[in-house]
């Protein structure tokens, strides 16, 4: 299938104000562009691209007073298949992961694996390692938090999160990795485009929250949120939490002003 894709995002700043973005997608989902990412910077100031510790495309720029828009559009292909849960994948002890995983199981700004690790322990050392205590993590989440976007709040931590049993789909990514590094199950956060493919609208579009467990050598998919395969993720960014993937940091004051985020399939295409 097809997904055309983009956003017009706006800052309102008081000053000159630096800024770094994460608005591009993944490497990785570059060969499936049928279209360039049409990036553009309202009104227009230089800027530099780089790439991150942990891969992701990022540009750096210096916001003027007033108004600053970014606007991207682009379209890009998708296999049409829902996300593959990595049913009956094995976990693996510690010592046999690669070096590259290991920051995968600490604790990290949003995911408090001290606080949380007593807990995890309690309910999900009895289960069988592997994908049944993932899938056991992924529902005790998904039953745990109270979907609402009232409830959303930038420094909610995945403790907080337990504990006031509210959140957005940060909040369930949030608590999900952190219960499964509780567990010696290496997770990271992701971020990106995922939209009302072949479920009912649910409401206005925003980027969405998931994240990745390493089982059997692999990197999977999985979303505490929905608790069930989506169609059309087009990953941004990946991390250890949402500091990692934040789609904009401004190092002074900047005003989030306008968000529009589309994700729509292209049908007849």
């Amino acid at each position: 299938m097809l997904i055309k894709a983009g956003y017009n995002i706006a800052y309102e700043c008081s000053a000159d104000t630096p800024m770094l973005l994460m608005m591009h997608i993944r490497p990785e989902r570059h060969p499936d562009l049928q279209t360039p990412e049409a990036f553009s910077v309202e009104p227009y100031v230089s800027y530099r691209n780089y790439y991150d510790s942990f891969g992701n495309f990022c540009t750096q720029l210096m916001a003027p007073p007033g108004r600053i828009t970014f606007k991207c559009d682009f379209m890009i292909s998708d296999s049409g298949l829902p996300d593959v849960l990595p049913v009956g994948a094995r976990q693996h002890v510690v010592d046999e992961l690669p070096p590259e995983v290991l920051i995968f199981l600490l604790g990290s700004r949003y995911c408090e694996t001290d606080r949380l690790s007593d807990l995890a322990w309690s309910l999900f050392g009895g289960v069988e390692p592997g994908w049944e205590r993932v899938k056991a993590i992924l529902d005790y989440t998904h039953e745990r938090i109270k979907f609402g976007y009232a409830y959303a709040r930038s420094t909610k931590t995945a403790w907080e999160a337990h504990q006031e049993e509210r959140g957005v789909c940060r909040d369930y990514a949030h608590l999900a990795v952190t219960l499964c590094r509780c567990m010696n199950i290496p997770a990271r956060y992701c971020s990106g485009y995922m939209g009302d493919i072949g479920i009912p609208v649910e409401g206005v579009m925003d980027f969405s929250a998931w994240f990745e467990v390493y089982l059997s050598g692999a990197w999977h998919t999985l979303d505490a949120r929905h608790n069930k395969p989506r169609i059309g993720r087009i990953l941004m960014a990946r991390g250890r939490d949402a500091t990692d993937t934040a789609i904009s940091t401004a190092f002074g004051s900047a005003k989030l002003v306008q968000f529009d985020i589309v994700t729509d399939e292209v049908r007849n295409a």
